[in-house]
């Protein structure tokens, strides 16, 4: 395809022939009644990150394609997925894939090993990466992630990057949440199961997808997470690794599921789950909505994607619908030149967080209800209206100003449509008065009063 048809995907003609820019492919607005949703996620987040002594870290969305190429190269993400920036200097840019990377490069160029071990931390922002568009998931998408790094290996600490975001999806009142955990081992338990797999696969190389028959000959571990339908059948019958473990690795795996049966947290072993990126070690996860594999992905955010966002799995009522995932990557930071270190993370998509909100009922946070309508006649009028707004502001009252032209009854009904407690209105009389008509809208009653003491009455009035 060329570039000019490429290019032709973002433009629409509108009935007039104008030509109508749209958001590009897997790229969504979040629009003003959505912002209710996001911002519940943020409050949330922030919440439960504190409780669990998470502390808050922002990297910058563009990073060095050499930290991604370090840790995934082969991978899906890499080869495929990565957004790559152009600069005059001829640096090579992405836009960050992920979130753990950066935060290991940061943990790293600025010493934080120094603080106090292990370093928790948490981020929140958006990922880029140009896969095929599904149900809330988007080539821009955005995720909360959580981040042990440093101290031992102590599985307790899994424990908490597994237990903040389930802890933060209850938060949200997604219901129905079950853990999906496994363990991929260390260096020698893979290297060993990875033999047992590629022994499993001969003879049945013509019976698997393109992608599977090269992961087969370099990253044998990835044909347990293709989602080729023929593939996942012939997964089936695969050897296990959880048999294969060490014993270091089968007691890692051991201490952490009974720390979940402890904590009453619901789980259930998959033997086939593992992460897509290479620099994952011992204890993976994932955290789904068992009802969510019912849920209607009519509730898109933009309605470009509705279409072409969905593909067959996205509409399939038996897929179960991942909204967090992590695992173990002890050995990230050595990749990035790093000392070796243990660390562990694990994040929420919001995109999928807020699709669960919408399916279960969920409403987003509540904007302080206005009950103060402004309303002014003539010039002078609208100058004291703002410093109306002002004084009110200043005692914690929100107020909607109208600055039209319109008339006193017109001004009236929009009040009333607005759902105002109370309507301040000022003409040219109250200006000469230094006055303000207090207007009671549920009984209509109104009184004029000195507008050096507004504030304090319209608190009066509001109680």
């Amino acid at each position: 395809m060329s570039k000019k048809l490429k290019r032709r995907k973002t433009i629409k003609s509108s009935k007039k022939g104008k030509v109508l820019l749209q958001s590009l492919k897997g790229m969504h607005d979040i629009l003003p009644e959505n912002q209710l949703f996001w911002e519940k996620v943020r409050i949330s987040a922030n919440k439960i990150a504190d409780f669990y002594n998470f502390l808050r870290i922002d990297t910058p969305i563009l990073e060095s394609a050499e930290i991604f190429e370090r840790t995934g190269e082969g991978t899906d993400i890499v080869e495929k997925e990565m957004y790559f920036v152009k600069t005059k200097g001829g640096d090579r840019l992405v836009l960050r894939p992920e979130g753990t990377a950066p935060v290991i490069r940061a943990y790293i160029q600025h010493g934080l090993a120094k603080m106090s071990q292990p370093l928790r931390l948490f981020y929140i922002g958006p990922m880029f990466r140009h896969e095929q568009p599904q149900s809330g998931r988007f080539r821009q998408h955005h995720q909360v992630g959580f981040e042990i790094l440093g101290g031992d290996n102590n599985p307790i600490y899994d424990i908490f990057t597994i237990l903040a975001p389930f802890r933060l999806l209850e938060e949200l009142k997604i219901k129905n949440l079950m853990i999906q955990i496994n363990s991929i081992g260390c260096k020698n338990c893979r290297s060993a199961y990875s033999k047992k797999l590629q022994e499993y696969y001969k003879g049945k190389q013509d019976k698997i997808c393109k992608d599977c028959k090269k992961r087969l000959v370099s990253r044998p571990l990835r044909l347990l997470d293709c989602k080729n339908e023929k593939c996942a059948e012939i997964k089936i019958e695969a050897p296990v690794i959880i048999d294969k473990l060490c014993t270091n690795c089968k007691n890692h795996l051991k201490s952490i599921l009974e720390h979940l049966d402890e904590l009453s947290l619901p789980y259930s072993i998959n033997p086939y789950l593992v992460r897509g990126l290479d620099y994952y070690n011992g204890m993976v996860f994932e955290i789904f909505s068992e009802t969510g594999k019912e849920m209607n992905t009519d509730n898109n955010e933009n309605s470009n994607d509705k279409n072409n966002g969905q593909n067959k799995e996205s509409k399939e009522k038996n897929l179960n619908f991942t909204l967090a995932s992590g695992g173990r990557y002890d050995g990230l930071a050595e990749m990035l030149g790093g000392p070796k270190i243990s660390a562990v993370g694990g994040s929420v998509g919001i995109e999928r967080a807020i699709e669960a909100m919408k399916f279960y009922g969920v409403s987003g946070v509540l904007k302080n209800e206005v009950k103060v309508f402004l309303i002014h006649i003539g010039g002078e009028a609208k100058k004291k209206n703002i410093f109306i707004s002002e004084e009110l502001r200043k005692v914690g009252i929100k107020t909607v100003e109208y600055f039209g032209k319109d008339s006193l009854k017109s001004q009236l009904r929009a009040a009333n449509k607005g759902n105002a407690s109370l309507t301040l209105i000022i003409g040219q009389k109250e200006v000469f008065e230094e006055s303000v008509i207090i207007r009671n809208m549920k009984t209509g009653v109104q009184e004029a009063v000195p507008l050096e003491r507004v504030g304090e009455e319209v608190k009066k009035r509001l109680k």
